[in-house]
């Protein structure tokens, strides 16, 4: 997709309002969980949290560092009984053509973010399905399952044809648009899939519980048809503790020699921008350097309020076991969001080939730092991204080089991965496979949004300043 080049907001018409106490940055929260705890631990001034003190410090914090806090509305506090109910009102509609209104601001117990982004690890039952891409009268498939989780415990496997989840069809399911059944509300609960493979039906009874994250996964070395060397890894979440796989996985690349790489970003929702920023040292090398400085990554851009003290610039990184190549694959999808989006443009910004092979990704060139008070978490929009070219805004997402649509039914990164299929042809023949497609027309952002919203709540698209 065309990306246009950044602006910073001028100044804004109403008074200021001084934040009661103090922003915590991502860098703190996910290390002083204790300070983004809730009432009577928060780190701030005002630690009431009756509803009235909540929402007087959400409108004061918004009207500081929200991104869009020119053009945010303004409505009265009291008419809301819940601060959550606030937050909603309090963000960006879409009224200047440059932006589309505010779909990406989210909240969450502090609980849930610092186990998420600091420990890597997540509370649920690990199962996820192919909610965005079904339509009704077809199959709904397991799409992924968490390594760690019950749902794998119990023998739960993409491809995995769901006929009920809790008693619900999947004919249900598909029409209502409503995958919550998917999403444990606490440690214990219990998930009753019906599964279909290969004609035979089965009952599983998944628990929910914390377990650790996969960040990385499947690192190994294949031979295209024409006997080139191709790396693929898949790389699911950007947080700290992807670190160690990533260098493994390009540790094995280096070691063989490999001629191209394919980073499976498919269900990547985001996260650290620096992680992002290490996966794009790993594949760019030297060309992420002129001579001895290292080149921009990405530049993150706040409001006219913030940019003096908080604008951020991420910079390549040296590593050992870059491959340093003029070309990379990039698998992705609708929910390849955010910070994994921003690896894409930010490789191209420094001339490195991405070549996506898939279907368009999420579209989210913004990003959050986030904020905590009275035990919830808020990663409202605070800034824009850009890469070396002053490029972003990506709101439409980036389409694929190669359109391929995923084949629910095979494991990611086989042999018989179609998006791996395809990769490995433009590798040997840098043209993408002709394809039998569909003529049903793209679904339009409206209908991506509101479809998106149900896929699975334990899902997120981020991308946070660390």
């Amino acid at each position: 997709m065309p990306s246009a080049s950044a602006r910073s907001f001028g100044p804004f018409a109403h008074p200021l309002r001084r934040v009661a106490g103090r922003l915590l940055a991502l860098g703190a929260a996910v290390a002083l969980a204790a300070a983004l705890s809730g009432c009577g631990g928060n780190g701030y001034d005002d630690d009431g949290c009756s509803q009235a003190q909540q929402k007087d410090w959400l409108g004061s914090f918004m009207n500081d560092w929200y991104f869009w806090y020119r053009l945010s509305p303004r409505p009265n506090p009291a008419s809301f009984a819940d601060v959550l109910d606030y937050y909603d009102a309090l963000l960006y509609t879409g009224s200047d053509p440059a932006f589309p209104r505010d779909t990406y601001s989210r909240s969450e117990s502090t609980e849930s973010f610092n186990r998420f982004f600091g420990d890597g690890a997540t509370m649920g039952y690990g199962v996820s399905v192919n909610g965005f891409e079904v339509q009704s009268g077809q199959a709904l498939y397991v799409r992924y399952v968490e390594p760690a989780s019950d749902a794998a415990v119990k023998g739960v496997e993409r491809g995995d044809e769901v006929l009920s989840a809790n008693g619900r069809t999947a004919a249900e399911l598909i029409v209502a648009n409503d995958y919550s059944v998917l999403t444990a509300a606490q440690a214990g609960d219990r998930l009753t899939l019906q599964l279909r493979r290969n004609g035979a039906t089965r009952t599983v009874v998944v628990e929910a519980k914390v377990f650790n994250l996969t960040p990385v996964s499947g690192a190994r070395v294949v031979s295209t048809p024409n006997g080139r060397l191709l790396g693929y890894v898949m790389v699911k979440d950007m947080v700290s503790q992807a670190g160690s796989g990533l260098d493994s996985a390009f540790a094995l690349f280096r070691s063989q020699n490999v001629q191209d790489v394919v980073i499976d970003l498919r269900y990547n929702g985001g996260g650290l921008v620096s992680m992002g920023a290490t996966l794009a040292s790993y594949i760019a090398g030297g060309r992420g350097f002129s001579g001895a400085s290292a080149r921009t990554y990405t530049a993150l851009l706040y409001n006219d309020k913030r940019a003096a003290a908080n604008n951020q610039t991420f910079r390549f990184e040296n590593r050992s076991n870059a491959v340093g190549l003029a070309r990379v694959y990039l698998l992705t999808g609708p929910r390849t969001a955010s910070a994994s989006e921003q690896v894409i443009n930010g490789l191209r910004g420094v001339d490195v080939q991405v070549v996506t092979v898939g279907d368009t990704t999420f579209g989210k060139p913004v990003g959050s730092l986030p904020a905590g008070y009275c035990g919830i978490t808020y990663s409202a929009i605070n800034f824009e991204s850009t890469n070396a070219r002053n490029e972003g805004r990506f709101f439409d997402g980036f389409d694929a080089t190669c359109p391929v649509p995923e084949d629910f039914t095979r494991p990611t990164g086989a042999l018989d991965d179609p998006l791996l299929v395809s990769a490995a042809h433009h590798a040997d023949n840098s043209v993408c496979p002709v394809l039998v497609t569909s003529s049903k027309p793209a679904p339009t952002r409206a209908e991506k949004v509101a479809k998106r919203r149900a896929w699975n709540l334990d899902e997120r698209e981020a991308m946070l300043p660390r």
